[in-house]
């Protein structure tokens, strides 16, 4: 039985989980770590992420979920689903720490995305490079250029049309 976020995370006592990366709001208050390294990394220019992040775009490392083990905080999550409208653990929906507001992740279906600042890397050198971005999603409604060399897709990577 999994005692911590949910069955399909990983065990807070699972001493197999072996800790690769950890994250923390800016308080410190909610902490993760991930035992692997992100299936993707992407960079979200959708409305729903704008507005919610406050941010022309979101940048997000997607794990899967048996790869995170929350270690602190799990009490003071908040969770909205944008879909609803309303505060909610309904998938998908965002999560954020109730003490400092920070944006913690967008919890999926199956995975979880995992905002990279929240890592500390440092200088952008220090980034590993399985978090660093393949691609911009929903393109079409950015606000701003961005100049990269990355592909651009006006929806979901590989489901939309590359722009």
């Amino acid at each position: 039985m999994n005692d911590g976020f949910g069955p399909d995370y990983a065990s807070p006592h699972d001493e197999m989980f072996v800790p690769k990366y950890t994250a923390s709001c800016y308080c410190g208050t909610v902490r993760y770590e991930v035992c692997a390294e992100p299936v993707d990394a992407k960079i979200c220019h959708c409305l729903a992420c704008q507005r919610l992040h406050g941010s022309p775009m979101q940048w997000a490392a997607i794990f899967r979920k048996k790869d995170v083990r929350i270690t602190a905080g799990i009490e003071q999550l908040h969770f909205y689903n944008n879909e609803r409208g309303r505060p909610a653990r309904v998938l998908p929906c965002k999560i954020s720490c109730g003490r400092c507001g920070t944006p913690v992740a967008d919890e999926g279906r199956r995975m979880w995305l995992a905002f990279p600042a929240l890592f500390g890397f440092g200088s952008r050198a220090d980034i590993p490079q399985a978090f660093r971005p393949s691609c911009h999603i929903f393109y079409a409604m950015r606000v701003v250029d961005v100049g990269d060399d990355l592909p651009k897709w006006s929806g979901h990577k590989n489901q939309s049309r590359p722009m």
